[in-house]
């Protein structure tokens, strides 16, 4: 049997996800965000602590994905091109800054399936995005002085978060926008009876990324909202204020991670 995720098969075609490398490319926007300190540190796991110089700081990122591995995937949009939400919070790992993602969304099985590999806690979700064209007219936003960019994302029906960005200047650089490496939690649990609670994986894992590239990178205003949802704890975050909205192109590829610490059972 062949394939790197289930299924496994003769041919090894049909498996959700290919092997490494995974390269990614997509469109992003963004708002930064501040929540009760206290309600950022409960979704902590063991091994992160609250970062003190940026207490309940977070980000929140809708993105407009294509994917590609070895074999031109791109060439199959269906499948390569996907949406996702994703929120950050800033953390330490021992004196390290990093981003802890406590909840995520996606509209695409292969994209969900790379995310558990990774640690993302990725769930399904409905993910919509201003885009902007070369074209300009009144179709389009500018990239640039005064685009606006307007964003959402809903769960089972539900709307859970939206946003809006009003550009107003270039970022001179573009590095500082993800600064911070991004640490995840594998877990996968066991259904044998008397193991519940004894998951088979459980790691604090820290992404690699190889050839991360931004560009056409714009800061400006940003508005964000979370809302109270069945099912859902994203609006536990409740949002105190907002800092700086932003929307910028990302590429990088994935071919491994760092494993931080290893509590399976």
């Amino acid at each position: 049997m062949k394939g790197y995720t289930v299924p496994l098969t003769p041919r090894g075609i049909a498996n959700l996800a290919p092997k490494p490398p995974w390269h990614y490319a997509g469109t992003v926007v963004g708002v930064e965000f501040f929540t009760d300190p206290a309600a950022a540190a409960a979704t902590l796991p063991e091994g992160l602590t609250p970062d003190p110089d940026s207490p309940g700081r977070g980000v929140a990122m809708f993105i407009d994905w294509q994917f590609s591995a070895g074999d031109l995937e791109y060439l199959d949009p269906a499948r390569s091109q996907y949406r996702e939400f994703l929120v950050t919070l800033d953390a330490r790992h021992d004196d390290t800054p990093v981003a802890w993602c406590p909840y995520i969304y996606v509209d695409n099985d292969s994209a969900m399936a790379r995310g558990w590999i990774q640690g993302f806690p990725k769930k399904l979700g409905t993910v919509h995005q201003t885009r902007a064209y070369s074209v300009g007219g009144p179709g389009t936003p500018v990239l640039g002085p005064g685009g606006r960019f307007g964003a959402t994302v809903s769960a089972a029906g539900q709307r859970i978060a939206e946003a809006e960005v009003t550009l107003t200047q270039a970022v001179s650089d573009p590095s500082t926008l993800m600064n911070r490496p991004m640490v995840n939690l594998r877990h996968f649990p066991r259904l044998a009876a008397g193991q519940h609670d004894q998951p088979a994986v459980h790691e604090l894992v820290m992404s690699v990324l190889d050839n991360p590239t931004i560009s056409d990178a714009w800061v400006g205003t940003g508005d964000l909202s979370f809302l109270p949802a069945r099912g859902e704890e994203l609006a536990d975050l409740a949002i105190q204020r907002t800092g700086k909205g932003f929307h910028f192109d990302l590429a990088y590829t994935v071919t491994d991670l760092t494993t931080l610490a290893d509590h399976s059972n």
